[in-house]
């Protein structure tokens, strides 16, 4: 039986029902690695978090979400098998969103920043085993995956280790720290401007069809570092405060000053965040729809229609208001204790290793990529000032992403192929 020529408008439906349901598990769990830092450094509060966090992952979701977007998520699975059978890879689409939007919910609610990417890697792993059989799947790409575990969390640990570190040695750790700031935070401030530039044009611009080669992309972000900087040592030269001030009161100066920094970056790591993993909801829901209104034909590249973009962007930002909180916690309070530099260092790990895998062609989770850099702050001031118990639950939530993902999906791809008796 054709049930794509018999029930087209229906699977376009469920699939758009279950892409806004994974956009709002999205939502709920991941928009955590934007704001969890600045929340947990109380350079924001978690209202004002989450609103910012409204506005910019919803920019960069229909912004620059991609116009195109590969239909199947990260190349993880060959179509090829599936050509033949296009009412199972529709099947299988389905069931793989609302498999991983259930796993991003059941995290949320514990809390667990889990990764959006694996999760939905894991679903469409799952359905593809059962449909076509193992051969469907690109076997090496998932020991990749695997291998990101450890290597994503312990560059982004180093790096912030590294930022934290030089911090407290330039700045905390001298006799007069305000006029220390004052002479390096322009640097920081610098070197913020080109990291997130470099993010933004890396994962953001790319969607909207302004494609820089890489002398030009770095070129730009120079360009943005320095002003950035000129910018920041104009600020921050003006600052007023008594010279006479003790060693404390000049230390909540210059934390202060790292709190706007905090706001900056996090604003950027947001956009970046939205125009990248909105994918992970409209890529399969784009090839439903593609796969439908093709009579069945399954395109390399799948178009996007014009009402999926926004339906991915409110998705995110319903589950990040509703459901938000939570994540915010453990990523900003549970692991260590943060303050506004500390946070500044993991959010500026956290996009450098963004921008060095995208570089790399490293897959990544922005999920483990800030609890790495979180991690690498904490372990600055000893193991002592981890909270074990919270780290222990994380990683174990990292591990059995892809196999709940996987299992869910067949179960719901079992229930699915009976009631449309394929």
């Amino acid at each position: 039986m054709d049930i794509i020529a018999s029930y087209g408008t229906v699977l376009i439906l469920i699939a758009a029902a279950v892409g806004f349901f994974m956009a709002y598990g999205i939502g709920a769990n991941d928009v955590a690695n934007a704001m969890g830092t600045s929340v947990g450094s109380k350079a924001l509060t978690i209202k004002q978090a989450i609103f910012i966090a409204m506005i910019f992952e919803f920019a960069g979701a229909y912004l620059a979400g991609g116009e195109v977007t590969s239909t199947i998520r990260k190349g993880i699975i060959d179509s090829t098998p599936f050509l033949d059978l296009p009412e199972l890879m529709v099947l299988g689409m389905i069931s793989a969103l609302f498999a991983a939007g259930s796993w991003l919910l059941i995290a949320s609610f514990l809390g667990w920043p889990v990764s959006t990417t694996h999760s939905i890697i894991g679903a469409i792993i799952g359905f593809a085993l059962v449909a076509v059989g193992s051969e469907a799947i690109q076997w090496d790409k998932v020991a990749g995956i695997v291998g990101s575990w450890i290597v994503t969390p312990a560059i982004s640990g180093f790096i912030a280790y590294l930022i934290f570190m030089s911090a407290q040695k330039l700045i905390f750790d001298t006799e007069a720290p305000l006029n220390n700031a004052k002479r390096y935070v322009p640097i920081y401030m610098g070197l913020a401007g080109f990291i997130m530039s470099l993010v933004t044009i890396k994962k953001g611009l790319k969607h909207i069809g302004i494609n820089l080669g890489a002398v030009e992309g770095y070129a730009l972000a120079i360009g943005i570092a320095v002003i950035v900087g000129i910018i920041g040592k104009i600020v921050i030269s003006r600052l007023k405060i008594d010279p006479k001030a003790d060693k404390k009161m000049q230390f909540n100066n210059v934390e202060k000053v790292f709190a706007i920094l905090m706001v900056l970056t996090a604003c950027c790591m947001a956009f970046a965040h939205g125009s990248n993993d909105v994918a992970n909801a409209i890529g399969p829901l784009a090839a439903v729809v593609n796969i439908v209104e093709n009579n069945g034909e399954i395109a390399k590249q799948a178009t996007i229609a014009w009402w999926i973009l926004p339906l991915g962007g409110f998705g995110i930002v319903a589950g990040l208001a509703i459901l938000g909180k939570k994540v915010i916690k453990t990523i900003g309070e549970g692991i260590t204790h943060l303050t506004p530099s500390r946070g500044f260092a993991a959010e500026l790990a956290a996009a450098s290793t963004v921008v060095i895998a995208s570089g790399t062609g490293l897959p990544i989770s922005t999920t483990q990529t800030l609890v790495g850099a979180v991690l690498g702050v904490g372990m600055a001031r000893g193991i002592a000032a981890l909270n074990m118990g919270v780290i222990r639950n994380i990683v174990v939530s990292w591990v059995i992403t892809l196999p709940v993902g996987a299992a869910l999906a067949i179960v719901i791809f079992y229930i699915l192929r009976t009631a449309f008796g394929v």
